[in-house]
């Protein structure tokens, strides 16, 4: 059963946030506010935080750079996950996946499943892992945010949390980096 050894010491994490919408400002971001609360209330730094149009090259710049950012373990982006025209997040981060999490997604669904029922199917929340970051795509609404972080990513992302998590295997995320250098 899950748990938190509190035998183990908290390691905060470098985390990211981006929002991706063509009329979202910092004054009305409300899904990136409920996620920066989150991250801090857990103790986890908020390592980077910026809006983007629904745009793939732009998209995929700012997470890709991100990435390469050695003070950024974790990025998070909030929109663009539905159908219309304009919601092209997954199209522009899953190319570029190392490895896709399809668990994320899954889970993700039967989180929200038993909050909004079927409609979860609108969302195309998905994960990955890219230059040894894990990336999470997840819905423009503050609801599917805090779904997704106090079902998910919160405890994956607390090196306590037992039997497993995200933190402890964030060293063998770049061996395969450093065995290409080589």
């Amino acid at each position: 059963m899950a748990r938190i050894d509190e035998t183990r010491p908290f390691i905060p994490v470098g985390i990211a946030v981006l929002t991706v919408s063509d009329t979202r400002t910092p004054e009305t971001d409300r899904s990136g506010d409920t996620l920066v609360a989150r991250i801090t209330e857990a103790g986890h730094r908020l390592a980077a935080r910026a809006i983007a149009r629904d745009d793939i090259p732009a998209i995929r710049a700012q997470v890709e750079a991100w990435t390469r950012d050695e003070a950024i373990d974790v990025v998070i982006t909030t929109g663009g996950t539905g159908f219309t025209g304009r919601d092209v997040t997954p199209e522009a981060l899953e190319p570029i996946f190392e490895k896709r999490m399809d668990g994320f997604s899954e889970v993700f669904h039967r989180i929200s499943y038993d909050k909004i029922g079927t409609s979860t199917i609108q969302s195309r929340a998905t994960g990955g892992v890219l230059n040894a970051t894990y990336i999470f795509v997840l819905p423009g609404s503050p609801g599917a945010c805090k779904d997704a972080w106090d079902g998910i990513l919160k405890a994956q992302l607390d090196y306590r949390h037992m039997p497993c998590n995200f933190v402890e295997i964030m060293p063998r995320l770049d061996e395969h980096l450093k065995r290409s250098a080589g």
